[in-house]
């Protein structure tokens, strides 16, 4: 099980406990405005399963983390990151709080730790961080974690019938802080 840890949070691996919170944030349509119309159940079930399986970097699969905050346990969200491409040591990055956790700089401190052992653990050459140009608290963790707005994707995907711009972030490995 991985388990890292920054000076507030232990962000670890999901495990089947984490099914309600898991649900939770992923069935909530707040948490969920900018990124999806919230799943159904069966999917939400699917998608749980198959994100407990061993995950290895060069899968192209997401690794789910669960953020904790160290001194209560209490949950803060998810975090996590997959290979987009493993010849040029590109990785995505997300995360998602729950409503609990947000405004608290625990977005900005698990990303930033999540980076920090994908460096040490794997070739990343690039980082990357996609968010709807309209997630402020988004646009703001990526920023704090030093990426750089390198483009907006206009009329990236749709969301509930409306269209949603995508920024584009980017931070090279070498550039992190």
């Amino acid at each position: 099980m991985l388990e890292l840890y920054t000076d507030r949070l232990k962000i670890r691996s999901l495990q089947q406990e984490d099914w309600q919170s898991f649900l939770s944030v992923h069935q909530d349509p707040r948490q969920n405005q900018y990124v999806r119309v919230p799943d159904g159940l069966e999917v939400l079930t699917d998608k749980f399963e198959q994100r407990l399986r061993p995950w290895r970097y060069e899968s192209g699969d997401w690794l789910t983390l669960v953020i904790e905050e160290i001194s209560t346990g209490e949950f803060i969200g998810f975090t996590g990151l997959y290979s987009v491409d493993l010849s040029l040591g590109q990785v995505e990055v997300g995360y998602m709080l729950a409503a609990t956790g947000q405004g608290k700089g625990y977005g900005t401190e698990s990303l930033k730790g999540v980076i920090d052992w994908a460096c040490l653990s794997f070739d990343v050459h690039k980082f990357i961080g996609l968010c709807a140009d309209q997630n402020q608290a988004s646009i703001r963790v990526l920023e704090k974690c030093g990426f750089t707005h390198e483009g907006t994707l206009r009329h990236n995907y749709l969301l509930d019938g409306r269209w949603i711009d995508d920024r584009y972030y980017g931070l090279l490995a070498s550039e992190r802080s």
